[in-house]
């Protein structure tokens, strides 16, 4: 969601975006109940003769299921949810601070491995952006709204409640190479940005915001933007040429809040 721009000492410069926000509700990988109660839309692009994936392996609507979809109809559940958090060993921007240090403990192991396969082949990422609390992405959301007029805001920013960040399953991921093209759509052309287009989805990730994509997910493409879903659901949709969470399930999703 909300693509924040830093500057030594802090957070930061506004530009573009859509990412996300205390408490310590597990990360467990919950099994999903016998239907997801998730609304539910026929626009789904997914092959369903192609495949046996099971897709309610997971639940679509619990928070601390890896599977959950957080987009502009479907908030969070509690709105203030906060997961368990670690600190990841990986390299990080030289300014980054507190929550945003951290990321939910099950998304740990996978991004620490995906960026230390990258660093094994000469490509160096690293965290720009983790976890996002409540109250950070009320106070975040709040400076875009003063500065661009809700409407704009709310085609750059998550509102609090609705982010992927505060799940602790999304993270921002930048580069050494183009520092400038951090947390900015030219990170698709680094080499940092290609390879983790190219090989994300081998370490359970997906690119959550693609180009072209704005009218499913409700915010700008986002190449720097990671979610982490698991290999299996990762490779399903790899394989699928799926993009969206919300086209593979068939959720809703779009630019307007519900």
């Amino acid at each position: 969601m909300q693509k924040v721009r830093f500057i030594a000492g802090g957070i930061l410069t506004l530009a573009i975006a859509g990412c996300l926000v205390v408490g310590g509700h597990s990360l467990s990988q919950k099994a999903a109940k016998p239907s997801n109660t998730i609304s539910t839309t026929t626009t789904s692009t997914a092959n369903t003769t192609a495949t046996s994936f099971n897709k309610q392996q997971y639940s679509l609507t619990d928070p601390t299921s890896i599977w959950v979809i957080a987009n502009k109809t479907h908030p969070l559940n509690p709105k203030t949810y906060a997961p368990n958090l670690v600190v990841p060993t990986i390299p990080m921007r030289s300014n980054i601070t507190g929550d945003e240090r951290q990321v939910g403990k099950v998304m740990a192991g996978p991004l620490e491995t995906m960026v230390n396969a990258a660093a094994a082949q000469g490509i160096h990422l690293n965290l720009q952006s983790g976890y996002r609390s409540y109250s950070f992405q009320v106070s975040l959301y709040n400076t875009y709204v003063r500065q661009q007029g809700q409407a704009a805001a709310d085609t750059q920013s998550a509102r609090p409640g609705y982010s992927e960040h505060q799940t602790g399953l999304a993270a921002d991921l930048g580069g050494t190479t183009s520092p400038a093209c951090n947390v900015a759509q030219c990170f698709d052309q680094t080499i940092e940005g290609k390879w983790l287009a190219a090989n994300a989805y081998k370490y359970g990730f997906i690119i959550r915001y693609p180009a072209d994509k704005e009218g499913v997910t409700g915010y700008e493409y986002e190449p720097w933007h990671v979610r982490y879903v698991g290999v299996d659901l990762a490779t399903e949709m790899h394989k699928q040429g799926i993009e969206t969470l919300e086209e593979f399930f068939g959720v809703s999703g779009g630019k307007v809040y519900k």
